[in-house]
């Protein structure tokens, strides 16, 4: 039998989208970088678990559950780029408040347009 997170169900990817808005914000106004970067952990975590069940996935459950580990992986993907971004901005702000040099200048362009 095999258990997985379904991300692509709604309501579960409305669950996700909120919390991942929620800890932005939240490390945006605390201006700690570690807090979007641990929900970039957490998606890394769960695209690495779904990856390791599409491979890992019986002949008897290819038809039923190929499908769904594929969407899920493809949402794990955006959700990842989001988290990236939102911890790189966050991380820019939290260097520009303790006047420290980023890790990486290489977005500036974005970052003043934000």
């Amino acid at each position: 039998m095999n258990i997985f997170v379904d991300v692509s169900e709604p309501i579960t990817l409305l669950l996700l989208t909120l919390a991942t808005v929620l800890l932005i914000f939240l490390g945006k106004e605390l201006k700690k970088s570690y807090i979007p970067a641990i929900v970039l952990g957490a998606y890394l975590a769960l695209a690495l678990f779904h990856g390791s069940q599409l491979a890992t996935l019986g002949d008897a459950y290819q038809a039923q559950y190929q499908q769904i580990l594929l969407r899920c992986i493809s949402i794990d993907s955006i959700l990842i780029v989001v988290a990236l971004f939102a911890y790189l901005w966050i991380d820019d702000i939290t260097c520009k408040t303790h006047n420290k040099k980023s890790i990486s200048n290489s977005l500036d362009w974005l970052w003043r347009n934000v």
